[in-house]
């Protein structure tokens, strides 16, 4: 079979490319193609972030900027779309960047090497934050930031050099020429979706139709798992099946009762969702991988691949999550928990495809009496302080990630409870794990040890004990066997602590002070 062309915007020029491998990567189209070496390779495997790259599509009639590792992004992905490299940012007279001029200024790097990496991560943030009239706070750097890595450990200057920009003469991009140029790539694109090595569907039934009738093709949904297949496995796919063009799968719907998220949805937009449901989430979410990452792998690629150390798993099982498989033949809706087989195995059929995560919405807040002050002070007496994350009785949500780095690493240990306390005992509970199984797994035991049972210091020790004896992790690179047994159930008496209102007891307490002039 041909491969198709591939045809994106930059330099506010058009740029065709032909026969390029379905498997080729962003960077290596970058770099070897293009001769573009500003962009570099670090890791490989999108940790480092020294081949970040900057690209945007039209969304609600304006440009989404995302910043995302070239090396693990295939090269197909980001046909149709505008692309910026670090060359691509100092203007035609030579005058840097704001981006640019900012690290100069505050002096921000030393070795060099992941200095363009971190020059795209700034560029991202300045047209969607500075463009914007916002405020880049030493908070929302550091946050925007957390997938790029300065081995030089000059991280301060970096984070000065990101709120300096907006001190700096304003730079635009000519949004409505891209656009323009975005919107008649769009029209040739829609012709050549279903042809040849590389297919990208833009409909649910031209996805099914492709999936039926191509079975072997490797399917990719943000490609931030098989992208590591291609860099350090060396793998080779002769056909890949991309489904996040599909137009049905990209959206976050809302429903009464539960909300769907698209399994072409990012990660970046999945989560955002899920903190307006659930604000107390947002922090475990920017401790998802870093932020290029995020932008471009998918909720529903993360649940597909099933890795037992993923982080969206545990939580979305604790919060009763259901997964939607669709073929032509039909759909099956079954909880996630029922989804996984085995390592990295699930039950999806030759022509099926991960539609939508559906997510139920938090109850409102118990209308009963909260227990009275004083009460709860020995282990037998229920919790007065446990309370819904509104204010009264209702959903109480904590999600616990430990890894070696508290910023862009994978988890040794997650654990996600979600209780919802009547009458001072729990009427509802969801316990998720991830890292203690060969798959993401439901606390099914200590569910049931702790239904119905008034919620003090020995239901929490019992839940403890009943979480280092359900599960049997290995040892490995990340950790031991008995270090996730221990910490497994250390989190759970974490959670009591939370509950009787201590804050100060880890690193999400933490807020970094905002730079104060010299």
């Amino acid at each position: 079979m041909e491969s198709k062309t591939i045809r994106f915007v930059r330099r506010g020029e058009l740029v065709s490319l032909t026969n390029v491998p379905p498997d080729r990567t962003l960077l290596e189209l970058l770099r070897e193609d293009l001769s573009c070496t500003g962009t570099k390779e670090g890791c490989g495997e999108g940790d480092c972030g020294a081949c970040t790259v900057v690209v945007a599509e039209p969304e609600d009639g304006a440009l989404k900027y995302r910043a995302i590792n070239s090396c693990i992004r295939l090269a197909h992905s980001i046909d149709g779309m505008a692309l910026w490299t670090v060359e691509d940012l100092a203007g035609e007279d030579g005058s840097l960047h704001p981006a640019q001029e900012a690290m100069v200024q505050c002096h921000g790097s030393q070795c060099g090497f992941c200095t363009p990496g971190f020059a795209m991560s700034l560029f991202g943030m300045y047209q969607n934050h500075v463009c914007q009239g916002e405020t880049v706070t030493r908070e929302l750097a550091q946050e925007e930031l957390s997938g790029n890595l300065c081995r030089c450990t000059g991280y301060r200057p970096i984070l000065d050099a990101a709120q300096q920009m907006a001190n700096l003469p304003r730079v635009q991009v000519d949004e409505g020429e891209i656009l323009r140029q975005l919107e008649a790539l769009r029209v040739r694109r829609e012709q050549v979706a279903s042809l040849g090595t590389y297919l990208d569907p833009r409909t649910l039934p031209e996805l099914l139709a492709l999936r039926a009738a191509n079975p072997q093709a490797q399917i990719v949904a943000g490609c931030t798992d098989v992208g590591l297949w291609v860099t350090k496995m060396h793998m080779q796919f002769p056909q890949v099946l991309d489904v996040t063009r599909v137009a049905e799968l990209k959206r976050v719907e809302q429903y009464e009762h539960h909300i769907a998220i698209g399994a072409a949805v990012t990660l970046t937009d999945a989560f955002d969702a899920l903190v307006r449901e659930r604000p107390q989430l947002k922090t475990f979410a920017n401790r998802f991988a870093g932020l290029p990452v995020r932008n471009s792998g998918t909720l529903g690629g993360n649940v597909a691949n099933g890795s037992p150390i993923g982080d969206s798993m545990p939580l979305l099982i604790a919060l009763g999550a259901h997964v939607v498989l669709l073929s032509q033949r039909g759909h099956r809706d079954l909880p996630l928990e029922q989804f996984y087989t085995g390592y990295r195995k699930n039950v999806l059929a030759a022509d099926e495809v991960v539609g939508w995560i559906k997510v139920p919405r938090p109850k409102s807040p118990h209308p009963g009496p909260l227990p009275q002050a004083g009460e709860g002070a020995s282990g037998s007496t229920p919790s007065p302080r446990l309370r819904g994350e509104g204010g009264g009785e209702g959903e109480f949500l904590r999600a616990y990630k430990i890894s070696k780095r508290y910023d862009d690493d994978i988890s040794a240990v997650c654990l996600v409870v979600a209780m919802r306390i009547e009458d001072g005992a729990v009427a509802q509970v969801g316990i998720g794990a991830g890292g203690v199984a060969p798959t993401p797994a439901r606390a099914v035991q200590t569910e049931a040890l702790l239904r119905g049972r008034p919620w003090t210091l020995e239901a929490a020790q019992a839940a403890a004990a009943s979480l280092r004896s359900e599960f049997r992790p290995i040892s490995d690179m990340r950790a031991s066997s008995a270090y996730r047994s221990e910490v497994l159930g250390n989190l759970m008496q974490r959670l009591w602590l939370e509950s009787q209102g201590f804050e100060q007891i880890n690193l999400e307490s933490f807020r970094l002070a905002e730079a104060t002039a010299p």
